[in-house]
């Protein structure tokens, strides 16, 4: 059963506090009008309408004890005045059915008890102008109309007792909306200072709202602040080794360019470019993209100069691109991403495919190739950190130490996004789909 309401359910906390509030109140003025309101004016409407058979009792016996129907009309009109009734006998129209409102609920009780306690009854009718209760009984001098006020049978206003209950619900509805509605104010801007953190930005927030949702906010500052001293230290020191790695290496590399041309001295050089190329993609890979600020970037224009770059070094790539927008992105780190997937397909296939694609809520970049691809049980590997694969497909062939995708991947998680591995239906080799949050 909760299966099938689930879809229909608000998602939001404001939704779902409303819907909390609302569905008590609801289910209150059901029970109430159910258990409290219908038999209690059912039994009001029959205890009235009780009195009322009592008096038209009362008016037919007189009647008939009546000789004839003069000295009938003459006792009618003797105590219709005090009965407070309107009596005509004989009667003026003739019917035989009952007629009530469709959505006159206590009109039912007033006929049931006129007909169980007024003998000779041929028919009630509700549906007056006046609002009237017109009844029709047999005499010994024929029919007569007897008429009453609707007032005497039934209370007149019911409605009032709803109208006031649900007034006061939706007012008390509203107050408690409010005062709740400033309890979840802190708890979404948490979930919002939480959400941008873990896009790669810092924005301000300050604990409010109840005790346990301060202890929250003042948690989640204190893990961030300690997150941000690791990324600095960790930046600083890697600053560090990158002088200190990069001073000796070109020292050698100095050392190698003033000897004499041969071939020990041209191997020993690739050598030096090779562990200087080790150096630069472990360091990126170490830094990820902690110093640098997220601004209003084209997706589009980003991935268009990739692109184009690539194609100038003699690649075969194509580009598709479908919407368009600013994101808020690091551009170099997301250049790095895609040149890195990009590098990788046009070094295992001949054919590579770009697509970008900017929605309302994300940037999507995929990379395909033609290419032999990377086997199912083996693409969650391949995202690991120093991981190479076999020969077949590399992402890192050429010398690397299997950093490409674990670069794309971690900066694309910086982003709140997410890197997917899969197989191209169209190229069949490798698809590899970077989700950026917008």
């Amino acid at each position: 059963m909760f299966a099938l309401i689930k879809p229909f359910l608000p998602r939001g906390l404001y939704g779902r506090a409303a819907l909390i509030l609302i569905v008590p109140v609801v289910a209150i003025q059901i029970v109430v009008s159910l258990a409290i309101i219908q038999r209690h004016f059912e039994g009001v409407t029959r205890q009235m309408t009780e009195g009322v058979v009592n008096e038209v009792n009362l008016v037919l016996e007189e009647i008939d004890h009546a000789g004839t129907l003069a000295e009938a009309q003459a006792h009618i009109a003797r105590i219709a005045a005090p009965l407070t009734m309107q009596i005509d006998l004989p009667a003026d129209n003739v019917t035989t059915e009952d007629k009530r409102d469709l959505f006159d609920l206590s009109g039912r009780i007033v006929i049931e008890t006129l007909r169980a306690g007024v003998p000779g009854l041929r028919a009630v009718n509700l549906s007056t102008e006046n609002d009237d209760v017109r009844m029709l009984v047999d005499t010994s001098h024929g029919p007569a109309s007897l008429t009453v006020s609707r007032r005497r049978v039934s209370a007149s206003n019911p409605h009032q007792l709803l109208v006031w209950m649900m007034l006061t619900s939706v007012l008390m509805t509203v107050i408690s909306y409010v005062f709740l509605r400033n309890q979840l104010r802190p708890i979404k801007k948490l979930a919002e200072a939480a959400e941008a953190f873990g896009k790669g930005r810092s924005v301000p927030y300050r604990p409010r709202g109840a005790l346990e949702v301060r202890a929250a906010g003042a948690a989640f500052l204190d893990m961030r602040a300690r997150i941000e001293r690791q990324i600095e230290q960790r930046t600083l020191m890697l600053s560090g080794v990158s002088h200190d790695l990069r001073t000796p290496l070109t020292r050698l590399k100095l050392s190698l360019a003033l000897m004499p041309d041969d071939p020990e001295v041209r191997e020993a050089l690739r050598d030096v470019a090779d562990m200087e190329r080790l150096v630069d993609e472990f360091l990126s890979f170490a830094r990820g993209d902690a110093m640098e600020v997220p601004v209003s970037t084209d997706p589009v224009a980003l991935v268009t100069r990739v692109v184009e770059n690539a194609q100038r070094t003699g690649q075969t790539v194509a580009l598709t691109i479908e919407g368009g927008g600013a994101a808020l992105l690091r551009p170099d780190a997301v250049a790095r991403a895609v040149e890195n997937l990009v590098g990788n397909a046009a070094r295992f296939g001949r054919r590579v495919e770009v697509s970008v694609s900017v929605t309302e809520r994300s940037v999507r970049i995929c990379v395909e190739d033609d290419g032999p691809g990377i086997p199912e049980e083996r693409r969650d590997e391949a995202l690991r950190p120093f991981t190479r694969l076999d020969a077949a497909r590399n992402p890192n062939k050429g010398g690397g130490v299997g950093l490409g995708l674990s670069i794309a991947a971690d900066i694309a998680r910086s982003h709140g996004g997410t890197l997917t591995l899969t197989e191209s239906q169209r190229l069949g080799g490798l698809k590899a789909e970077l989700i950026l949050a917008r």
